[in-house]
């Protein structure tokens, strides 16, 4: 894919601090990312989603792009598709700055950010 990723996000976790209404995710919600050299994936759960999983890559040097599925509290498998901006805060935590998309319920859409945990 030749991009050079200016992050790494092996083994950082991640919970939302901003989301837009439609969303599902929570500050309960915890992202667990892993990283192979452009490619990202992260597995998801808490708050209203009991299980969930991210598939993406690195389009630019602190852009990623991704699939994400989860299972939520009442059953439903929901499916939908992000675009994040990786930046940091003034303390060097990262934060997430997704603008999201759902590609099954009500197909609504939305942003999100999320912080870095320790």
């Amino acid at each position: 894919m030749g991009i050079t990723p200016r992050y790494d996000l092996e083994g950082k976790h991640f919970i939302a601090c901003e989301n837009t209404g439609s969303g599902e995710v929570s500050a309960q919600t915890v992202f667990a990312y892993h990283q192979e050299r452009e490619l990202i994936w992260a597995f998801y759960s808490g708050g209203e989603i009991v299980r969930g999983h991210l598939l993406g890559c690195y389009i630019a040097e602190d852009r990623l792009a991704f699939s994400y599925h989860h299972i939520n509290n009442a059953g439903v498998l929901m499916t939908g598709t992000c675009e994040t901006v990786i930046t940091e805060d003034a303390w060097g935590d990262l934060l997430l700055n997704e603008t999201w998309e759902w590609t099954s319920g009500d197909l609504s859409s939305g942003t999100s950010v999320l912080v870095e945990t320790s």
